[in-house]
């Protein structure tokens, strides 16, 4: 059946439940500013009653759909083409959500979208989720990843306490793509200047440059493309002995596979 009530063959009434279930589910937003945060990330906030005291851990994300997921019409273009996961830059318990979406290039699904919205545009999103949120008993805090990276990160740095540890390694392509975080002079920057960013092999030689001593047992985050991150993950466990548990890896997108362009 069609939000207008016509029978649609091949529709069965549990699908239209369903349908039912995600409006419940699902949050509705209104897009309040859009802004750039970096020379290739912007900055989307979007706002609304739904949005209010939500449960969120700095470092968590949520899905935006990309149109709207109870209209038949949405789902002919499969599921994984209909949202993206984004980090939470920050937010407030008063109704307001930030978004930083970098933009890869090209037409991907999501990098499309975030060009093309503006102020006023209605927006479904997810309430927030993930288990990449920081470790309070770590002695060290090790951030590893890049633009994409940055986002969660930032909402991570702000949160810890004076006194913790912070060692990383922050990748992106010029200087002026950096993200305004937190602690950024503790951290070190490397500069892709125009090569690829998929598996890229910058964030690997300079982490096996990091001093990680003194703040055993530690926690790394290692977020960013699929490749790099797996990069990352071997030489943690294989070449400085970091106990699997320790790191937490959260691969966003890699080029070539479908929902994660």
């Amino acid at each position: 059946m069609t939000n207008n009530g016509e029978e649609v063959p091949g529709v069965t009434r549990t699908r239209g439940a369903a349908w039912r279930l995600l409006d419940r589910v699902l949050l509705h937003a209104r897009v309040e500013s859009v802004g750039m945060l970096a020379r290739r990330t912007r900055r989307i906030v979007l706002t609304g009653q739904a949005l209010a005291d939500l449960a969120w851990s700095p470092g968590q994300n949520v899905t935006v759909f990309l149109a709207d997921p109870t209209r038949l019409a949405g789902w002919r273009n499969g599921p994984r083409d209909l949202k993206r996961s984004y980090s939470l830059w920050d937010y407030d318990p008063a109704g307001r959500m930030e978004l930083a979406v970098y933009d890869h290039g090209g037409e991907a699904p999501g990098t499309s979208w975030a060009r093309r919205v503006v102020p006023g545009d209605e927006v479904i999103v997810t309430r927030p989720e993930g288990r990449l949120v920081a470790r309070p008993e770590a002695g060290v805090h090790l951030f590893v990843g890049e633009d994409t990276a940055a986002v969660s990160f930032g909402a991570m740095l702000r949160t810890l306490p004076a006194p913790a540890l912070v060692r990383g390694v922050i990748e992106c392509d010029e200087e002026d793509d950096r993200l305004p975080l937190p602690r950024a002079t503790e951290l070190t920057w490397v500069h892709r200047r125009g090569a690829p960013a998929a598996s890229s092999s910058l964030l690997t030689a300079a982490l096996a440059d990091l001093d990680l001593s003194g703040g055993e047992p530690g926690a790394a985050y290692v977020v960013g493309e699929a490749h790099t991150c797996q990069a990352v993950r071997r030489h943690l466990i294989d070449e400085r002995g970091w106990p699997r548990q320790r790191v937490l890896v959260r691969a966003f997108w890699t080029p070539g596979r479908r929902g994660m362009d």
